[in-house]
């Protein structure tokens, strides 16, 4: 792995980058800024190199930025209707960010915040050169199998932003964040950690986890039914959890254009039906005899402009495809492919649903290489509990709770499909 600067935020602070690099001559590029991935490197049917997904030249990009371009998105991914829930009988009060609705967490996104950087078997800490010195991770499969990597680690220069370049071993790198309690108008106290592991299979794994810190009262106020102390404890110890990444993918390359002729699979039988204001109602619609149907690949352009209340309300693709009941078995659950780089992309998951999102908001946005990102110019496969689960009795899962542990992989694997 290699460690670079990525510039500094408008407070001072040094963002990294940092390097993963397989035997196939694959590159993934991620910030510690958002915990986001800046690049995907993927030789195409000629060996030429193609980044696959949109983002930002420096940190500065994804700081002014508005469309959570790459970034790890949370504590709760989508939306929650009203910007309220209620939870073990206290009301709590989010903060509304797209109309009446809480999207992505509200206006205090983990996406513009400088996560801790970790490599296996150290930490690197921007805005310092530290020593190495050895850490605990809750990621032990990441330490068992690259202890005999243990060694070097180093941190991003916060002199200057230089091109030098620092190595360290292993092709895997974890970010954690604290949210405590009240983020974001959220209850309890959690540590979340990330882990981006790149294969020689050409294989990106993201590997989720999120714990409660420690046992306390929560310090929001709320509507209580009761006020006993076993009760107010409980309200503490649960929080809803909803955590994704959202990369804009094109497999052509960043710069190229719309993905209305790229093809995608989505291996769902439904879609939860949403309202105006992207909302789910709470009940799930057949795929069948629909332009949601995916089940066989075919061109995102193909049925987007159809006259069809969803694709209106949503302005294009933008809803939650239903992949399971809960979270259950790790398996694919979409794929897109590009005729022209011929570079196929499969994603797989633990999670229930995948949010296919067609970049329809999106409107001259200033990226890499001087790119203008544009609408349609990208998808987005966002692996979730599907929307507003807390607000949906029969919607599953979605809440963490004390004494247990999140754990969750979705992984991004890319080929190459020769012409026929």
């Amino acid at each position: 792995m290699i460690t670079r600067s990525f510039g500094k935020l408008s407070d001072g602070r040094s963002a990294g980058l940092y390097i993963l690099r397989n035997r196939n001559g694959m590159e993934v590029h991620l910030t510690d800024y958002g915990a986001a991935i800046v690049s995907i490197i993927v030789p195409d049917r000629s060996g030429k190199r193609r980044d696959v997904v949109l983002g930002y030249d420096d940190v500065s990009g994804y700081e002014n930025g508005s469309s959570s371009i790459g970034a790890t998105v949370g504590r709760v991914a989508n939306r929650i209707s009203n910007a309220a829930f209620d939870l073990n009988g206290r009301h709590y009060i989010l903060t509304n960010n797209e109309g009446q609705n809480c999207l992505h967490g509200g206006r205090d996104f983990y996406v513009q915040r400088l996560w801790q950087a970790v490599i296996p078997f150290g930490k690197v800490s921007t805005g310092d050169i530290a020593a190495t010195y050895a850490t605990e991770s809750m990621n032990d499969w990441s330490r068992e199998r690259r202890g005999r990597d243990a060694g070097m680690t180093n941190a991003v220069d916060s002199g200057t932003d230089t091109t030098d370049v620092r190595h360290a071993s292993g092709d895997s790198m974890t970010f954690t964040l604290d949210s405590p309690d009240g983020d974001q108008g959220f209850p309890g106290d959690i540590h979340i950690e990330l882990t981006y592991t790149l294969t020689d299979d050409n294989e990106l794994h993201l590997d989720y986890k999120a714990a409660f810190n420690k046992k306390k009262e929560s310090a929001l106020p709320g509507q209580a039914d009761s006020s006993t102390a076993d009760e107010e404890c409980k309200t503490a110890l649960e929080t809803p959890l909803n955590l994704t990444n959202h990369s804009y993918f094109n497999l052509n390359g960043h710069n190229s254009g719309t993905v209305l002729t790229q093809e995608v699979w989505i291996g769902a039988e439904s879609f939860t039906e949403a309202d105006r204001r992207s909302i789910p109602t709470g009940t799930l619609l057949e795929v069948k005899w629909t332009p949601m149907d995916f089940r066989k690949p075919k061109e995102l352009g193909k049925e987007i402009n159809s006259d069809y209340e969803q694709l209106r309300f949503g302005g294009g693709y933008d809803h939650n495809f239903v992949i399971g009941n809960g979270q259950g078995e790790y398996r694919e659950a979409a794929s897109m492919y590009a005729a022209d780089s011929g570079i196929r992309m499969t994603v797989s998951t633990d999670l229930p649903g995948i949010q296919l999102y067609t970049a329809n908001g999106l409107d001259n946005e200033l990226g890499k290489d001087d790119a203008v990102y544009g609408k349609r110019s990208a998808a987005c496969f966002e692996s979730q509990f599907w929307p507003d689960t807390i607000n949906k009795e029969n919607f599953p899962g979605g809440i963490l709770r004390e004494g247990e542990e999140f754990t969750s992989r979705t992984t991004y694997a890319f080929s190459v499909v020769e012409e026929v």
